[in-house]
């Protein structure tokens, strides 16, 4: 059984990756179909800049974020001033940090799923008198929950057992911003955690798990009702 300290860790830890997961929402779709359906200058550098997270050491990331986000921070002094939100330090930031880390992995699985898409599909549409924006809502949008579906679960996942940018941006702090993986890094330093952390390692398993599931049951539901139709 979890103590009481343990269900808060795993309560907050599913907000923040909940969040972290709706946050990105939006803009993962909106890159993965600028990256699969336009062609622009400067794409290959857009392309390496939505991947960066996964190529710089999160630490890196981490550091980045508090320095930008940070109350000394251009972007922090500017939302705590305008819209009264601290980052540093908080479970905000960990939503943030997550997001981050996450964003790569949501854009690609989105991306393919697009790039899987027939152009011809576009194309007619377009010569039905389908304008840009209902095109991309009422085609490329349902014919892409499959990679949405799984994005969604690829970045869940990743946001619950993100480590790295969440210690540096917003350390580790008990009841704020002590999630899954940094509760059990600071279970490893004390004598006789090997409990805690094998209780907390079953829970990160089984969510994890669950998002699988969850994102095979959208995918079979999408496909369910494209058939019906």
């Amino acid at each position: 059984m979890l103590t009481a300290d343990e269900i808060a860790i795993v309560s907050l830890s599913l907000r923040v990756a909940a969040l972290a997961v709706l946050c990105a929402l939006p803009f993962a779709i909106a890159a993965a179909y600028v990256l699969a359906r336009l062609r622009f200058r400067g794409k290959v550098l857009f392309d390496a800049v939505v991947h960066l997270p996964l190529l710089l050491p999160p630490v890196l990331t981490g550091y980045v974020l508090l320095v930008l986000f940070g109350r000394q921070g251009a972007i922090g002094q500017a939302l705590e001033q305008w819209f009264g939100l601290s980052l540093a330090f908080r479970w905000t930031g960990a939503v943030l940090a997550a997001a981050v880390m996450a964003f790569p992995l949501f854009v690609r699985a989105i991306r393919l799923s697009i790039e899987a898409i027939p152009r011809e599909i576009d194309e007619m549409a377009a010569s039905l008198g389908a304008r840009p924006w209902a095109k991309f809502f009422q085609v490329i949008l349902p014919l892409s929950v499959p990679g949405i579906a799984a994005g969604m679960a690829l970045a869940f996942a990743k946001a619950l057992g993100e480590f790295g940018a969440t210690i540096t941006f917003v350390s580790n702090i008990p009841g704020e911003t002590r999630t899954l993986s940094l509760a059990m890094h600071s279970l490893m330093q004390l004598p006789g955690g090997e409990a805690g952390i094998t209780r907390l390692a079953v829970v990160s398993v089984l969510l994890a798990l669950g998002a699988l599931l969850a994102s095979e049951w959208m995918v079979r539901r999408s496909a369910y009702r494209r058939a019906s139709e």
